[in-house]
C-alpha cells in the first residue's frame, strides 16, 4: 500500500454521498476533513509532564464530510454510532466533565459520541473564535480502528475543529489548533492528557519522525535518510509499520485510570522540587533537572519513584532514538522502542495481560526492529517497526502465537485483520 492510498476515492465518495443524502446539497459542495491516526514510537506517557516525544501519523484515520449549514444548527451522523447529534452554535457550552460530575454520570467515550463535536464548539468559544454557522456532517473512521490506541479521539476532535473553521472561513494555525484540541480533552471532557496526539496529527509530514518538546511546544521533523516517500517514487521503504490487534475493545483492567497516573507524576515532581528548594515551580517532571532527580529520588516512595524513573528514562530514550532515526540505524531505534514498552509495563504500570502477551510475541517475531503498546495497553493494539522483506513472515508468526495464548480474543479478529501494515502519512487538512 502506498503513502497516498488513504483516503481512497471510494471512501471519499461514501462520505460525500452521505452528506448529500442528509443536506440535499450538490456533491461538489461537500468538503472533507481528513484527520489521520498516529503512532508514538518513543515518548510514551510523558507529554503531560512536558517531556520530549516522537510521533508520526499513519495512512488510516477519520473522515468528516460536511457542508456549512447556512444557519446556527449542527446536524451530524456517524458510520460507527447510531442516531443523530443536533445542537446549535449559539449555545454556550459548559465543560462536559463538570456536568457529568454534578449529575453523577460516568463519562465513557463509547457513549455520547457527539461530545467531541460539542467540545470543539466549547474550545472555539473559549478561544475567542466567532462562528456564524454550523455544519451538516457525516463522520467515519477506518474500519476496526476506533478503539485501538491510535488516538482516534484526538483525530475526531481535530476533524471537528477543522470543519467548523472551514465552514466559518476562520484561519487557525496548526499550533493554535493543538491548543484548541487540548481544550476539548482537558477543558471539556476532563482528561488530563498532554499534547502528543494533537501535535502529531497536525504537524506530521510524510516519512518524517515528528519530535515535539511538550514544555516549549517546539518541534522538528526528522526524515529517515533511506526514506523515499511520495507516489512518484516506487522504491521500497526501509521499514513497515505493523499493527497487531488484541481483540480488546474495552479496557479490562483494575488499575487506576489515566488521570491517576498524571496525578502521581505531578506528586513525584512536587516532592523532588520541594526537596531541592524549587517548590515554587509548577509540579511537572520537566521542571526537575536530571541531576536534581538523581540527588533526591530517594525521597520518593516506591510508586512515585517508578513514575519518575519512567519519565526520565523515557526522555533519554527519545533523545537517543532521534539520533538513531536520523542516522538510519533502525536496529538501535527498535531496541529503544522495545525498552520503552518494558518501562511502560514495569515503571508506568500500564497494560493488561493480552497486550503484554502480544508485545512479547512481537519481540520474538522475525524481522521486528522493536515493539510497544499503541496507547496505554489496556485495549487495542501493539505497534512494531519491521524489515519489509520479513513483514509477511512476521505477520504470520504473530497471528499464530497470539491465537495460542488468547484463543477467545483471537477468534474475534477477522483473519488477516489481526495484523495490519501501514505507511507513514502527513498532517490533517480539509479537502
Amino acid at each position: 500500500m502506498g503513502t497516498f492510498t488513504w483516503p481512497s476515492e471510494q471512501e471519499f465518495d461514501r462520505v460525500r454521498k452521505a452528506v448529500v443524502a442528509t443536506s440535499g446539497c450538490d456533491e461538489g459542495d461537500v468538503r472533507v476533513a481528513v484527520s489521520p491516526y498516529r503512532i508514538c514510537p518513543l515518548g510514551a506517557h510523558i507529554d503531560h509532564q512536558g517531556g520530549t516525544v516522537s510521533a508520526m501519523t499513519i495512512n488510516r484515520g477519520i473522515l468528516l464530510g460536511f457542508v456549512p449549514s447556512g444557519d446556527s444548527k449542527v446536524l451530524l451522523q456517524s458510520a460507527q454510532f447510531a442516531g443523530e447529534v443536533r445542537f446549535r452554535i449559539d449555545e454556550i457550552k459548559s465543560p462536559r466533565y463538570l456536568v457529568d460530575l454534578k449529575n453523577h454520570v460516568k463519562s465513557d467515550e463509547e457513549c455520547g459520541w457527539g461530545n467531541y463535536a460539542r467540545g470543539a464548539l466549547y474550545a472555539l468559544q473559549a478561544g475567542g473564535k466567532h462562528l456564524h454557522q454550523g455544519i451538516i456532517g457525516y463522520i467515519c473512521g477506518s474500519e476496526g480502528l476506533d478503539s485501538s490506541g491510535l488516538s482516534s479521539s484526538a483525530a475526531v476532535g481535530i476533524a471537528y475543529l477543522l470543519a467548523f473553521e472551514s465552514a466559518n472561513n476562520i484561519s487557525v494555525s496548526p499550533i493554535d489548533n493543538i491548543e484548541l484540541d487540548r481544550l476539548i480533552e482537558n477543558g471539556y471532557l476532563g482528561l488530563k492528557n498532554g499534547i502528543l496526539d494533537q501535535s502529531a496529527i497536525l504537524l506530521s509530514n510524510y516519512g518524517c519522525l515528528t519530535c515535539i518538546n511538550c514544555k516549549t511546544k517546539d518541534y522538528t521533523l526528522i526524515k529517515h535518510p533511506q526514506w523515499h516517500g511520495g507516489q512518484e517514487i516506487k522504491r521500497s521503504k526501509p521499514f513497515k509499520i505493523l499493527l497487531a490487534f488484541s481483540g480488546l475493545k474495552h479496557a479490562l483492567t483494575s488499575k487506576p485510570g489515566y488521570n491517576s497516573r498524571v496525578a502521581e507524576c505531578r506528586e513525584a515532581a512536587r516532592i523532588l522540587l520541594s526537596s531541592s528548594g524549587n517548590g515554587s515551580l509548577e509540579p511537572l517532571l520537566c521542571n526537575v533537572l536530571p541531576d536534581v532527580y538523581e540527588a533526591y529520588k530517594g525521597e520518593l516512595e516506591a510508586n512515585l519513584a517508578r513514575r519518575a524513573e519512567h519519565y526520565f528514562s523515557e526522555n533519554n530514550r527519545v533523545l537517543e532514538g532521534l539520533k538513531a532515526w536520523g542516522s538510519g540505524n533502525l536496529e538501535d531505534f527498535g531496541k529503544l522502542i522495545s525498552s520503552s514498552g518494558l518501562s511502560s509495563i514495569k515503571n508506568y504500570e500500564c497494560g493488561c495481560e493480552p497486550l503484554i502477551q502480544l508485545y512479547k510475541i512481537l519481540l520474538r517475531a522475525p524481522g521486528v526492529f522493536g515493539a510497544r503498546f499503541s496507547g496505554a495497553g489496556f485495549r487495542g493494539c501493539c505497534l512494531a517497526f519491521v524489515a519489509p522483506e520479513l513483514a509477511a513472515e512476521a505477520a504470520s508468526y504473530v497471528r499464530k502465537e497470539y491465537e495460542k495464548v488468547q484463543p477467545q480474543l483471537a477468534s474475534q479478529l477477522n483473519g488477516d485483520a489481526a495484523v495490519l501494515f501501514c505507511e507513514a502519512w502527513g498532517s490533517a487538512h480539509v479537502v
